[in-house]
C-alpha cells in the first residue's frame, strides 16, 4: 500500500514552510545550496564559538583537500568523534567528497574500533585518540584538526551512492551496519519537515549522540537543510545551563529526556529549556500521551514519531499530536507499506540499501523490509505501534501476548513514568507475568495519600482487572530506580523465561 504524497502534507506544514522545502538527490548538491542560501547565519555554536554556513562551507572544503590525497575515490571513512562541530566538518567533507561515512559511537574502546573496521570495511578513521587505531596499524589516522590552507570542491556524487552507515541492533539484536543511500538520507531529511510548522531558520540544541540515526539525521541535518543554527550541548549534565543561554526554539528528543525535563520544570516552576522552545520531536522509543498533553500545557507542541535506522530514521509523525496522542503518526511519503500478520513491511526511497557486516536473510522477504514492529493503522491512517515481535511472550495456555500493548494501558495513569511486562517464574518453575513500574515523581507528589505505594498499587491492580484474563499481571513491583537503559535510551527488557 501506498502511503500519503507530499501534497497531502500541505496543510498541516503550512504553507511559507512548506513552499521552502525542495529534494535534493545528493547532500552534496543540498550542502551546495543551502549553504550559500544561508551564508550569513550561523550555522552551528559549539563550545563558545559560533560558525556561519559560509565559515563551515569553508572548513568543510579545507577538511576535503586534507582528505582526498589520503582516502580512495568513494572509499569508506569512519568518524570516531564525540558530538562537536569537528563531527559536523567531518561528515560534510566524508560525504561531499563522495564518500560513505561510517559513523561510531565515541565510547567504543580499540577492540571495538577493530571489529568495526571488519564490519564495515573501512580503511581511514577521522578521530581525535590516535590510540583507538592502535589495533589497526595499516589503517589511516586523520586527525579534524589539521587543515590544509586549499580548497577542494565537492565530488559529482550521485544518488545511489553510499552516505553514511550506521550501527544499529536490527530486528535481531546482532550489532552491524545500516548503509544508507544520499537518496535515503535526503529523504529523511525532506521528512523532517513535514507535519511540523515553522521549520525552516530555527535553533536547534543537540543533546542525542551523532552516532544514532535520530540525532544525525532529524537532529543535525534537519537543522543545516532548514538555515537553522545548531548549538552542541557537549556534556547532557550542562544540558539546561546551555538552554538558558542558548534558548533553542526546538528541540529533538528520547521520551525519557523529555519526561526528565518536564518533572524538573513543574518542580521549579519553570520551562527547564527556556520559553523560547515551542516544538519537541519525540521518538526513538514509546512516547506517552503524558508527555503530548502535559508539554501542550506549558505552551509546547510535542510530536511523536516512528523510525529506524534502516529507513533513515523517519517513518512516520503526528501533526495530529492532541486528537491522536497514542498515535506515531501518518507514514510519510514516497515510503510503501503492508501490514503482514500484524508486522509493518516497508519499501521506498528511505530505505537503506541493506546491512553491512552481519548478512540478515530474514530481514527481506519479497523486497520488503521487516520492521519487527507490531502496528495497527485507524481508519484515518494513522499508526500505533502495539509491540515488537521479538518481545512476544507466549504463555503455557498458547496464548501470545505483547508486553509493549499492556505497558501502554498501565502507562495511561499520569503517576506511571515508565513500565515493563515480563514472563516470569517462582520456585517451582511456574510461568507467570509480572510488572515492574517507575512512578513520576512530579505527579506522585500531588497525590492525596500517606501510603503512596498502596495507592498506586491500586490503580494498577484496577487496570489489570479490566484486562482480558489470560493478559492479567499476577505481580506488581513499584521500582525505586530507573530501569537499565541502552544508550539511546530505551529501556533494556529482560530476558524470557527459556
Amino acid at each position: 500500500m501506498i502511503a500519503n504524497t507530499l501534497e497531502q502534507y500541505r496543510a498541516y506544514t503550512g504553507e511559507e514552510t512548506f513552499s521552502r522545502i525542495k529534494p535534493y538527490e545528493t547532500l552534496a548538491k543540498m550542502w551546495e545550496e543551502r549553504s550559500a542560501e544561508y551564508a550569513g547565519l550561523t550555522a552551528v555554536s559549539d563550545d563558545g564559538k559560533e560558525y556561519t554556513f559560509a565559515a563551515l562551507a569553508d572548513d568543510v572544503a579545507d577538511f576535503r583537500a586534507v582528505l582526498k590525497p589520503r582516502i580512495a575515490e568513494k572509499s569508506r571513512v569512519a568518524i570516531l568523534l564525540p558530538n562537536s562541530y569537528d563531527f559536523v566538518k567531518a561528515f560534510l567533507a566524508v560525504v561531499t567528497l563522495g564518500c560513505t561515512a561510517a559513523v561510531l559511537p565515541a565510547h567504543l574502546d580499540e577492540k571495538a574500533v577493530a571489529g568495526t573496521r571488519l564490519m564495515f570495511g573501512y580503511d581511514a578513521l577521522i578521530t581525535l585518540d590516535a590510540q583507538k587505531a592502535s589495533l589497526c596499524p595499516d589503517l589511516t589516522v586523520i586527525s579534524p584538526s589539521v587543515t590544509s590552507g586549499e580548497k577542494c570542491p565537492a565530488a559529482e556524487c550521485d544518488g545511489k551512492d553510499g552516505c553514511t552507515i550506521i550501527m544499529t541492533g536490527g530486528t535481531t539484536g546482532r550489532p552491524k551496519g545500516a548503509l544508507l543511500s544520499n537518496t535515503a538520507v535526503m529523504q529523511g531529511v525532506i521528512n523532517s519537515c513535514l507535519g511540523v510548522p515553522g521549520t525552516f531558520e530555527q535553533r536547534y540544541m543537540l543533546v542525542l549522540p551523532l552516532s544514532h540515526v535520530f540525532g544525525l539525521i532529524r537532529n543535525m541535518l534537519a537543522s543545516l537543510y532548514t538555515g537553522s543554527t545548531l548549538h552542541i550541548c557537549r556534556d547532557n549534565r550542562n544540558m539546561f545551563r546551555d538552554a538558558a543561554m542558548f534558548k533553542p526554539t526546538i528541540m529533538v528528543l528520547v521520551p525519557a529526556l523529555a519526561d526528565m525535563a518536564l518533572s524538573l520544570s513543574k518542580k521549579f516552576g519553570k520551562n527547564m529549556f527556556g520559553d523560547s522552545l515551542k516544538t519537541i520531536i519525540c521518538g526513538a522509543a514509546n512516547v506517552p500521551q503524558y508527555l503530548v498533553e502535559e508539554y501542550d500545557k506549558a505552551g509546547v507542541a510535542l510530536y511523536p514519531g516512528y523510525g529506524l535506522t534502516e529507513s533513515a530514521n523517519l517513518v512516520s509523525g503526528n501533526p495530529e499530536n492532541l486528537n491522536k496522542p497514542g498515535s506515531v503518526g501518518l507514514i510519510f511519503p514516497e515510503m510503501e507499506y503492508r501490514i503482514v500478520d500484524g508486522e509493518l513491511w516497508l519499501k521506498g526511497k528511505n530505505m537503506m540499501d541493506g546491512y553491512v557486516g552481519c548478512a540478515e536473510p530474514d530481514a527481506y522477504e519479497d523486497g520488503w523490509f521487516k520492521t519487527g514492529d507490531l502496528v495497527k493503522i485507524d481508519d484515518d491512517g494513522f499508526l500505533y505501534i502495539t509491540g515488537r515481535i521479538k518481545e512476544v511472550i507466549v504463555l503455557p495456555t498458547g496464548e501470545n501476548i505483547s508486553p509493549a500493548e499492556l505497558e501502554a494501558e498501565f502507562n495511561t495513569l499520569p503517576f506511571i513514568q515508565d513500565s515493563q511486562v515480563f514472563e516470569d517464574e517462582d520456585e517451582n518453575g511456574r510461568r507467570f507475568l509480572s510488572l515492574e513500574v517507575v512512578p513520576r515523581a512530579a505527579e506522585v507528589q500531588k497525590l492525596a495519600t500517606d501510603d503512596v505505594n498502596t495507592y498506586i498499587t491500586e490503580a494498577l491492580q484496577k487496570i489489570n482487572e479490566s484486562l482480558p484474563t489470560f493478559e492479567r499481571v499476577s505481580k506488581i513491583v513499584i521500582r525505586k530506580s530507573d530501569f537499565e537503559r541502552t544508550p539511546s535510551m530505551k529501556i533494556v527488557r529482560y530476558k524470557k523465561c527459556q
